[in-house]
């Protein structure tokens, strides 16, 4: 960008094309020519620990799951992110009870994250495992490097900032929206979400005995059904349908063992939603 001096004036400015812009003119925004983005560690694959779907399950759960995670570590390098789980649903339910804003509930449900993070990572500490915040992401080679298998919460950082939903005052920005952002940010290989069903169904199978099951569904589709209940939170459908560097997200049963290496691997295990 070409330095230019007021006129009768020694003062300098950056001649560039947002330069006097209010960047929220949509023509502007549609003619703005941008490279595109890079992905930092296209080699890393982001996965998702589920809070109430594997942490709260404890030893009926993790220890498999930390077992085999520990046996891909030679050959995939992974980002683990961490959910909420049961107790930030009571601490939610405190919250509103006492009429909390949803930036504070927010903050509540980053806490518990935090300490499923530091649960995972200390269970993978022979393995490598240690716990990272979110703003130490530049330092992943660093950690791999060292034979890390870095873990951080699945929360993203609104906290007090968080959005105001449309419907009551839960923050709908929770661990699965994080892990993606997580996956956009770094560009990375794989996003996998590590639950205890299938995948995707119709309807929560654990209520619905006759919900059918999804292999593969696109961004639009999913939507074109209006389901009722998902298995990711449903901001993840816009922020994949935007994502320049992610194409894909993968829900698999981890309980199941072999998946998280099939998944690791590229294959087909549970339910892929791509983007359109």
């Amino acid at each position: 960008m070409p330095l230019i001096r007021e006129r009768d004036s020694k003062r300098l400015h950056i001649k560039g094309r947002l330069m006097g812009e209010s960047l929220v003119s949509e023509s502007f925004l549609d003619s703005l020519e941008v490279a595109p983005q890079q992905r930092l560690f296209p080699d890393v694959n982001v996965m998702k620990i589920g809070g109430q779907s594997i942490c709260d399950r404890g030893k009926h759960a993790l220890p498999g799951i930390i077992e085999e995670i520990a046996a891909n570590r030679d050959e995939h390098k992974m980002l683990l992110l961490t959910g909420g789980g049961t107790r930030s649903r009571h601490i939610y339910a405190i919250g509103l009870e006492l009429g909390m804003p949803t930036g504070i509930i927010a903050a509540f449900g980053s806490s518990v994250s935090k300490q499923n993070a530091l649960l995972v990572a200390t269970l993978l500490s022979q393995h490598g495992g240690i716990e990272i915040d979110q703003d130490a992401i530049m330092k992943l080679p660093n950690y791999f490097a060292q034979g890390c298998i870095p873990v951080t919460q699945g929360m993203p950082p609104y906290d007090y900032f968080a959005i105001p939903p449309e419907k009551g005052r839960i923050p709908i920005h929770r661990t699965d929206v994080g892990t993606l952002l997580m996956a956009d940010l770094i560009g990375a290989k794989s996003c996998i979400f590590l639950k205890d069903e299938r995948g995707l169904h119709t309807n929560d199978p654990k209520k619905d005995p006759e919900a059918e099951f999804i292999p593969k569904i696109t961004v639009s589709e999913l939507r074109e059904m209006h389901l009722d209940d998902l298995i990711i939170e449903r901001p993840c459908l816009e922020i994949l349908e935007n994502s320049q560097v992610v194409d894909h997200i993968q829900i698999i049963d981890a309980t199941q063992r072999g998946n998280i290496t099939k998944a690791l691997a590229g294959e087909h295990v549970g339910t892929l939603i791509t983007r359109d």
